[in-house]
């Protein structure tokens, strides 16, 4: 195994969905000896609590309508600590590879001439559908999986035009940060060719004690009770859990 965190580099790691019994080995190992940690605000408190008890942690979330760092903050935070000599954990909830804008920090990085190591996790839609017990492919529904959101950079909702016809061909959809206008984004995957009864799973909270569970199709997601973000919507032929629940079970 490899050793622990190592003074001037940069980790960028994934925390996974929110489960502590969901981290790798090696993030474990990294949140346990760095000593700078800069957690999104998507990171449980569940995870930070097996945290190196010494690190200093430097919350550096962005929540819409909030006053938050910018991205361009972050950048300096991470090159300031690992120039002065610290071992600096960024911290990303889910994979930092998958709408983690991973690929900033990383020119950031390179261009300071920083060391550093990508260090993947879970990915809610991973964890998501485990904690349905449903697969996300099958041989028989779903050849493709198409890992998407429902926002580009500037944070309004994007077309869903172009990806949602893949549907048809047998995919199934998973939607990060879906946003709440729901009704819409059913309306835009209807009008896009995606047949109205397609199941759909809507998971809040993913693998915590919080998760919250609703089962629906495509064409009723305006009406239902979606809880609170952060939120996975996932969709297809391939959905179809045995039964729906809004307890989690921690691995063992």
């Amino acid at each position: 195994m490899k050793s622990k965190a190592q003074p001037g580099t940069v980790y960028l790691v994934g925390a996974g969905p929110g489960d502590p019994g969901l981290l790798t080995v090696r993030a474990l190992n990294l949140l346990q000896t760095a000593d700078v940690i800069l957690p999104d605000d998507l990171v449980s408190n569940e995870v930070l609590r097996v945290a190196n008890s010494n690190a200093r942690i430097i919350p550096v979330g962005k929540r819409k309508g909030r006053p938050s760092i910018t991205q361009t903050g972050i950048h300096a935070l991470m090159v300031e600590h690992a120039q002065a000599q610290r071992s600096v954990l960024r911290l990303k909830s889910g994979d930092p590879l998958i709408f983690g804008r991973a690929g900033e920090e990383i020119a950031a990085l390179r261009h300071a001439r920083i060391p550093f190591e990508i260090v993947p996790g879970i990915t809610v839609a991973l964890a998501a559908a485990a904690g349905l017990k449903t697969p996300l492919t099958d041989r028989n529904a779903a050849s493709r999986l198409i890992l998407t959101t429902a926002h580009h950079a500037a944070g309004k909702l994007a077309s869903v035009s172009g990806w949602a016809r893949s549907l048809s061909q047998e995919a199934t959809l998973a939607i990060y940060m879906p946003g709440r206008d729901f009704a819409t984004l059913a309306r835009e995957l209807i009008e896009s060719g995606v047949p109205p009864q397609t199941p759909c799973m809507a998971v809040s909270k993913a693998s915590t004690s919080d998760q919250h569970v609703v089962s629906a199709s495509v064409e009723s997601l305006g009406v239902a009770e979606i809880g609170p973000a952060p939120v996975i919507l996932l969709i297809g032929r391939a959905i179809q859990p045995p039964e729906v629940t809004n307890h989690f079970e921690p691995p063992d």
